[in-house]
C-alpha cells in the first residue's frame, strides 16, 4: 500500500487512540501497519512534533516500551475539574454494561468483568470510580490479590434504590429483552415487506 506520510500519521493516530491506555509497541505498530520499524519511528516523530505545538491538547509519549496518546500536563487542572463534575452526564454504553455486571455479580474483579464483556474494561471502571458509583470492596484471595469491585451508596441513590436487592432479577430482564427483540424483529419484518 503506497500511502503518503499524512495518511500514515492519520492511521497511526487512530490506532493509538483506539488502543487507549494500553498503548502500542513498535512491534505491534509494524505488524498492523505492515511497514518497517524505521518508517514507524519516523511517523511517530512527525506526530510528536505536531503535538508539541501549543494549540494541541494531546501528546504522544512512550511509556514502558509502548506509545500512547495522553493529555498535556498543563491542562491537568481542567481535566481534574472535569472528573469532579457532578453526575449529570450520561454514562457510556461501556460504563453502563460494566456497572450492570458489577451490580449483579459483586464483588467482582476487573478480569471477571472483562471475561463477561469480552473487551477491556479499565476505562469504564475508572469512570465509574470517579463518579462514585462503584468502589474497591476488598482483594481476591490467592495469587495477585486482584481488586474486588462493588456498588456504592451513591449507586443506590442514582438509581433510586433502597438496597441492592431491589434490582430487578436477571430473569425479569431477560424476559423483557426477549420481548423487545421480538418487537424489533416484527418491526423490521414489516419494514422489509413495504
Amino acid at each position: 500500500m503506497s500511502l503518503g506520510i499524512i495518511e500514515w500519521k492519520s492511521i497511526l493516530e487512530g490506532l493509538l487512540f483506539a488502543a487507549g491506555d494500553e498503548g502500542l509497541s513498535i512491534k505491534q505498530l509494524t505488524s498492523v501497519l505492515e511497514i518497517d520499524e524505521a518508517t514507524v519511528l519516523s511517523i511517530i516523530e512527525d506526530l510528536k512534533e505536531e503535538y508539541q505545538k501549543k494549540e494541541r491538547g494531546i501528546d504522544l509519549v512512550e511509556v514502558a516500551g509502548v506509545y500512547q496518546l495522553t493529555t498535556k500536563k498543563e491542562h491537568a487542572p481542567y481535566l481534574k475539574r472535569l472528573m469532579e463534575t457532578p453526575m449529570n452526564q450520561s454514562l457510556s454504553q461501556a460504563a453502563l454494561e460494566t456497572l450492570a455486571i458489577i451490580a449483579y455479580k459483586q464483588p467482582i474483579t476487573r478480569i471477571e468483568i472483562e471475561e463477561i464483556r469480552g473487551v477491556k474494561s479499565e476505562r469504564p471502571i475508572r469512570t465509574l470510580l470517579a463518579k462514585g458509583l462503584i468502589q474497591e470492596v476488598g482483594r481476591e484471595e490467592g495469587v495477585g490479590r486482584a481488586i474486588l469491585y462493588g456498588t456504592t451508596k451513591e449507586f443506590l441513590e442514582y438509581f433510586g434504590l433502597k438496597t441492592i436487592e431491589e434490582l430487578p432479577s436477571l430473569t425479569e430482564i431477560e424476559n423483557e429483552e426477549h420481548f423487545i427483540q421480538e418487537e424489533a424483529d416484527l418491526f423490521f419484518e414489516k419494514l422489509n415487506n413495504l
